[in-house]
């Protein structure tokens, strides 16, 4: 029986569960297969970095108030976060990995860091 590479159709030779001929081979079919799926991680993980740098920033003494015109801005999606956190009395902080924020009256955002 004659098996061929799954990338580049040339004939396979050493083990009967072999699939490439080469390591080139198989790295370069992985990379096509995988592409898509990690591109949307990739993408979502960097515009959560660029939202923890962006709170990270404004917030040097791990708790500090600012608006929602600065946050914008600068680039901040309010789309984008990795936790909720409910307080008892029923408040809803946003987080951002470590980095908090609290959505006040008149646009206002209170910052904080989660210890």
């Amino acid at each position: 029986m004659d098996r061929k590479c799954n990338q580049c159709g040339e004939k396979i030779r050493g083990r009967a569960d072999k699939k490439f001929c080469s390591d080139y081979c198989r790295n370069s079919y992985n990379n096509k297969f995988y592409k898509n799926r990690k591109s949307l991680i990739r993408n979502t993980n960097n515009m959560l970095l660029k939202n923890y740098r962006i709170l990270e920033s404004l917030n040097p003494e791990d708790k500090t108030k600012t608006t929602h015109d600065k946050l914008s801005k600068l680039g901040f999606d309010f789309n984008l976060f990795t936790s909720i956190y409910t307080t008892k009395a029923g408040t809803v902080y946003y987080f951002v990995y470590d980095q908090g924020y609290l959505p006040l009256e008149n646009d206002y955002y209170a910052l904080v860091k989660r210890q």
